[in-house]
């Protein structure tokens, strides 16, 4: 399959064409190979435009959503960014092809593994650290972080992640019940906070002390 014009028109007519205008989100997500990081029986559908099965009862996002989450964040280069939510690891190679460091967590340890080693074969495990823990509290160890990005919906933002949030700084979640939320964006300047809702969306829930039971 030509892996390669798939991810064009993917970056043209699901991206650009969308509202996606960040001309570095545009680029990373048009140079990362995506099929690399999906399980072989799955990497034919590498490009469709809907989330992905990767396994262990989670998704990869459709690649619409990871762009949307990635702009809103509006990286600049120099950042330290908390994932949460490793997955298969993509989400975060975008993430630090466009920001200086990554500490990504992950609940299931197998996908921990697979995250680790799709984005060291990527080249990017200097720049990403996988963690096996519950990211719905965050990682303590590594705050504050200039911007969080949460890749499973939770019922409430968590207050725990919000208190490892630099100021400036800023916070993508999927915020509501377990089949439909909103992505909420959370922006913080001069110890205030504003929300916005950047779409409506449907994501896996977010397991954890601060997730779903």
């Amino acid at each position: 399959m030509d892996f390669k014009q798939q991810r064009s028109e993917m970056v043209e007519r699901q991206l650009r064409r969308r509202g996606i205008h960040d001309p570095r989100v545009l680029a990373a997500m048009g140079a990362l190979p995506r099929e690399n990081f999906l399980p072989p029986s799955e990497r034919a559908s590498s490009y469709v435009d809907d989330p992905v099965s990767i396994g262990y009862g989670q998704t990869i996002s459709q690649p619409y959503i990871t762009a949307l989450m990635v702009e809103c964040l509006e990286l600049k280069g120099g950042e330290k960014v908390l994932e949460v939510g490793a997955g298969c690891g993509y989400h975060a190679a975008v993430l630090a092809s466009l920001a200086s460091e990554v500490i990504s967590i992950e609940y299931v340890p197998e996908l921990a593994e697979i995250a680790r080693a799709n984005l060291e074969a990527a080249g990017l495990s200097h720049k990403v650290r996988v963690i096996c823990g519950d990211g719905s509290t965050g990682y303590e160890a590594e705050a504050p972080y200039d911007a969080i990005s949460v890749a499973a919906g939770a019922p409430e933002v968590p207050e725990v992640l919000l208190a490892q949030l630099k100021d400036p700084g800023r916070l993508v979640i999927p915020v509501g019940s377990r089949d439909e939320q909103e992505l909420l964006v959370i922006s913080r300047e001069h110890g205030k906070d504003r929300t916005r809702v950047a779409t409506y969306c449907r994501f896996v829930p977010l397991r954890g002390r601060e997730g779903w039971v």
